[in-house]
């Protein structure tokens, strides 16, 4: 991040609280507060999800971030900020059962650093970078307990396609979860994002992307991926909240036998609170879209093929 980059994303916060004006979202509001004041005009824009700044939600024992009161972006608990809140966000950890040992993770999109936060406290051997485009984003950091940059963590001020396609990093893992008002971020649908992705990733690799908001948008994204990844995607629905998980692998993952990845998907359940057992049953029933047999299965992925997504198909 530059020094400019920085003293804008870090400049002493003047914020505006207020009761929640939404009936559906009880709590307290807190914004930072618009350049010239927080007038009735930027109250009637955030009621009608016109404001287009992020804002949070304290609630009784949790912190939520939104850029619209109709879809959460990010929440923490207030009585323990390293848990995962949000079923997405644990079911996006199931990169460890095909990355045990990552050195380096690549996020793309900061929000409340649900996902960061909780690798730096599991996973002492691995970096962490999160790329933010958001400047507002990331000045709601301490608010989110994000600890500072170090050695083995950075937030960079960037466009997440721009800066996947200068990078030299090499990640093991590349999380996308960078979203609009309406859904995910339309620069990281395009063809070019997703071969930036699958060529900065180390043999072995893996991206996982949250899908959510508009289903309309869904199908550029799946197409894209599938065209870039060599190694073929998974699509898996996260139960409950209406999110859809993209895996996709730049060569066919080198997986263990079936009984050794149910061993270390146990093993993992015992060390962190999240059920890794049934997220390897629910990647193993996903669409798989590739050469050959689903990767976790070692038997062809039944009635799946790599065929486009139209709009009028999707989603599956």
């Amino acid at each position: 991040m530059s020094k400019r980059d920085r003293s804008k994303a870090q400049a002493p916060a003047v914020w505006v609280e207020m009761p929640s004006p939404f009936s559906v979202e009880p709590g307290h509001i807190r914004l930072r507060a618009p350049v010239g004041g927080f007038t009735r005009e930027h109250l009637d824009r955030l009621r009608n999800g016109s404001l287009g700044q992020p804002f949070i939600l304290e609630r009784e024992d949790s912190r939520v971030l939104f850029f619209t009161a109709d879809a959460v972006q990010s929440a923490m608990s207030t009585g323990d900020p390293n848990e995962l809140l949000c079923t997405y966000t644990r079911k996006m950890m199931s990169f460890l059962l095909l990355v045990p040992e990552p050195q380096h993770v690549l996020m793309i999109g900061l929000g409340g650093g649900s996902i960061a936060k909780f690798c730096l406290h599991h996973l002492p051997r691995t970096r962490f970078t999160a790329v933010e485009i958001d400047a507002e984003v990331i000045a709601m950091r301490r608010e989110f307990a994000i600890p500072d940059d170090d050695e083995r963590f950075e937030v960079v001020h960037d466009d997440g396609a721009g800066f996947l396609a200068r990078t030299t990093l090499r990640p093991d893992v590349v999380l996308v979860d960078a979203f609009d008002e309406i859904g995910v971020a339309p620069s990281l649908a395009s063809l070019e994002f997703h071969l930036s992705v699958s060529r900065a990733l180390r043999p072995g690799g893996l991206m996982i992307m949250n899908l959510s908001g508009y289903r309309s948008r869904y199908a550029i994204h799946v197409n894209s991926a599938r065209t870039a990844f060599a190694g073929g995607t998974l699509l898996v629905p996260v139960e409950g909240e209406g999110n859809l998980l993209l895996f996709g692998f730049p060569s066919p993952p080198d997986l263990p036998p079936p009984a050794q990845l149910e061993a270390h998907a146990a093993r993992l359940s015992s060390e962190m609170p999240i059920d890794f057992r049934r997220y390897l049953r629910r990647i193993r029933a996903s669409k798989y879209a590739g050469s050959g047999a689903h990767p976790l299965l070692g038997g062809p992925a039944a009635g799946e093929s790599a065929d486009r997504v139209s709009r009028s198909s999707w989603p599956p």
